[in-house]
């Protein structure tokens, strides 16, 4: 055991109540000075539930949490800052019409006779993002730069700020190689300056990569913490499902299967200004990916294809006959579904229920002139929250309330309900 003074966090037996559900069953979770210590577990797990209640934006319903060894209780996200503890989330929480130094120095600008000193502040943002490597036009607006660079701001506000823990939540989701290095170089000079790390992610190859210790949670408890060295990773994704991985390929068959014949043709499809003309064939049973850097135009490609940006060249076909993706509401007629990329923006709405959102593609298809019955939403919702695992008390709770991994689950759910092709 690690004496006391070696942890600049210390979570002990922390539980969380929700009506109908408890996501957090006594967990305990530690943080030593100069660590990276990645928070691992399915969506659902318990993960955001305990960064939450870390950070101040959950009242916790049991347990201790202590930095420096003293007893601390955030009752909200700004004196959890206060006490030294810094979040990055996925969805970079800065304001993008504000300058880079405006979003560094928020809350707490330099000022001059009662007014910000604007000068003395793009001069203290440029110093501090010096450290970071970073040399950038910081009077420019924060989106005019890339996730990546906005990443780093993001990390260079909260250790200004806090200074002591910074939690990283998924914050590779979307950068590419070359970012991810990058943002890795900043987290090993975090680390030398002895600043203790949370990293929340899915990437195990970054896990391996990044950090020093692992801690899996499951179904809200706590599974086990190891050194990532003598964690194998067959062994790590074994404590965070509950079972072993089998590999099983039946005799006489081959590993890959194989795809039907074309059914959708695109020939020079393409909106000119938003993605150059392509072509493009889908097969029956086929999964086609689409890769690419940040900005080569996989989202444009996905928007184009499902009607969300109508195509000015080219031809689609299904199945020999022409097919109209002239708008989504189209698209959904030809039984194509689409899952965005920002589930937050553009997929979930938050107030209404898990049912609500589940049903809202088919019912949208039926229009609104035919509503959707009662008896059959409730029964829709409860085959994919089944189906689906996804981690909710009911049906009818708010979908803003589920983790991030289970409202993508559920606007999956929302597509399947429609029976695309």
């Amino acid at each position: 055991m690690q004496p006391a003074s070696s942890y600049v966090l210390a979570a002990t037996g922390i539980d969380k109540i929700f009506p109908g559900a408890r996501a957090l069953n006594r967990v305990d979770f530690s943080l030593k000075r100069g660590e990276v210590h990645a928070l691992l577990g399915e969506n659902g797990a318990g993960k955001s539930t305990l960064v939450k209640c870390l950070t101040g934006a959950y009242r916790r319903d049991g347990g201790r949490i202590l930095i420096d060894g003293a007893d601390v209780d955030p009752q909200s996200t700004l004196e959890a800052q206060n006490l030294g503890i810094g979040t990055v989330y996925q969805e970079v929480n800065l304001l993008a019409n504000l300058t880079v130094a405006e979003n560094l120095f928020l809350g707490r600008q330099p000022k001059r006779f009662g007014l910000v000193d604007a000068s003395a502040m793009n001069r203290q943002a440029r110093t501090l993002l010096a450290d970071y490597d970073l040399d950038i036009d910081v009077t420019a607006e924060l989106a005019a730069y890339s996730v990546a660079v906005q990443q780093v701001v993001a990390i260079a506000r909260a250790v200004d700020l806090s200074g002591k823990v910074l939690i990283l939540d998924e914050p590779t989701a979307s950068l590419d190689t070359h970012e991810v290095a990058m943002l890795f170089r900043i987290v090993e000079r975090l680390k030398a300056r002895g600043l203790g790390i949370i990293f929340i992610t899915h990437f195990l190859e970054q896990v391996y990569a990044i950090s020093d210790r692992i801690t899996v949670l499951r179904n809200g408890q706590l599974v086990g913490t190891r050194e990532t060295a003598d964690l194998p990773r067959r062994d790590l994704i074994a404590m965070m499902l509950g079972r072993e991985l089998v590999q099983e390929v039946a005799a006489g068959q081959g590993t890959k299967a194989s795809a039907g014949d074309v059914r959708y043709r695109f020939r020079g499809f393409g909106r000119k200004g938003h993605i150059a003309p392509f072509d493009l064939d889908v097969g029956a049973g086929e999964v086609v990916g689409i890769a690419g850097l940040l900005g080569s135009g996989r989202t444009e490609t996905a928007e184009i294809l499902f009607g969300a940006e109508r195509a000015d060249s080219g031809t689609a076909e299904v199945d020999g006959r022409a097919l109209d993706l002239t708008s989504p509401r189209a698209a959904i007629r030809q039984k194509f579904g689409f899952c965005p990329e920002d589930r937050k923006i553009d997929g979930i709405v938050g107030d209404l229920s898990v049912r609500e959102n589940i049903a809202l593609a088919l019912q949208a298809r039926r229009g609104w002139a035919r509503p959707i019955r009662r008896s059959e939403q409730d029964r829709l919702a409860d085959h994919y929250i089944k189906a689906l695992d996804i981690r909710t008390s009911d049906r009818e709770k708010p979908i803003r309330l589920l983790s991030g991994g289970n409202q993508q689950k559920a606007i999956l759910a929302r597509w399947l309900a429609t029976n695309p092709d």
